[in-house]
């Protein structure tokens, strides 16, 4: 049976939205909704949040989560990357002499409004994908990076200085490939790839449309998404009232 495990980052510090992990959104706190969506998964057995905050390490446990240790300050920085918290979650594994999961689902709190069932799926997908290495949700972008400038001393410069048609920059969008960009609705890595590489995604990064998603990361989000729940039906919400009661 393959092993899946659900991981949640979610460090304390926070410029854009201060305490961004556990503001309210909807009557329950941000990182719940993430929690929910892990546990309402036909898949995934475990669900780890990594985190440096006893508070949001509270908080998690409360909902359901595990959270087996908090995370070295070292990997909790505004520059910290996500390959070095798996890589001190992986480490981990090894101190407690357990064995490592296939797979690790990577839900970020910042986009809560998941359906559970899209998350089944996407695990579905890259699960019938023997050469993958990972996999990233994605939305497709109406305009393509060919269109868009660096600034330089006040003036626009191409991203792309070696494209061969003049003035590329003035083309009409169907000129250029279609673009995509990750959305943060479900990542999958392997951690037996993280340990082999030392990388995070490899080569051949499956990608997964998803419904359209509000993140948050200005206060701006927050008020979109505070909007859009109140009529939201959306099954990791659901799920929280299900289980943890109408908390308006």
């Amino acid at each position: 049976m393959t092993k899946i495990v659900c991981v949640i980052p979610a460090r304390a510090g926070s410029k854009g939205i201060p305490n961004k992990n556990i503001v309210t959104l909807g009557g329950f706190p941000l990182i719940a909704y993430s929690i929910a969506a892990s546990l309402g998964s036909s898949f995934i057995t475990e669900t780890i949040v990594s985190t440096d905050c006893s508070n949001i390490a509270s908080i998690a446990t409360s909902f359901g989560a595990e959270v087996p240790f908090l995370r070295p300050d070292e990997f909790a920085q505004d520059e910290s990357t996500d390959l070095d918290f798996f890589n001190h979650l992986i480490s981990w594994y090894d101190s407690q002499s357990r064995e490592l999961p296939d797979i690790f689902i990577h839900l970020r709190p910042t986009t809560p409004l998941r359906e559970i069932s899209v998350i089944d799926d996407a695990i579905r997908v890259f699960l019938s994908d023997e050469t993958a290495t990972s996999m990233k949700s994605v939305s497709k972008v109406a305009e393509s990076p060919h269109k868009m400038f660096f600034m330089k001393n006040n003036y626009l410069v191409g991203l792309y200085p070696n494209e061969k048609r003049l003035e590329y920059f003035n083309l009409p969008r169907q000129a250029f490939p279609s673009v995509y960009l990750p959305n943060g609705y479900i990542d999958i890595v392997k951690p037996s790839y993280i340990r082999e590489k030392g990388l995070l995604s490899g080569s051949k990064i499956r990608g997964y449309f998803t419904p359209y998603v509000t993140e948050v990361d200005q206060e701006k989000d927050l008020s979109i998404l505070r909007r859009e729940v109140v009529d939201s039906k959306v099954s990791s919400l659901t799920y929280l009232k299900k289980n943890y009661g109408e908390n308006e």
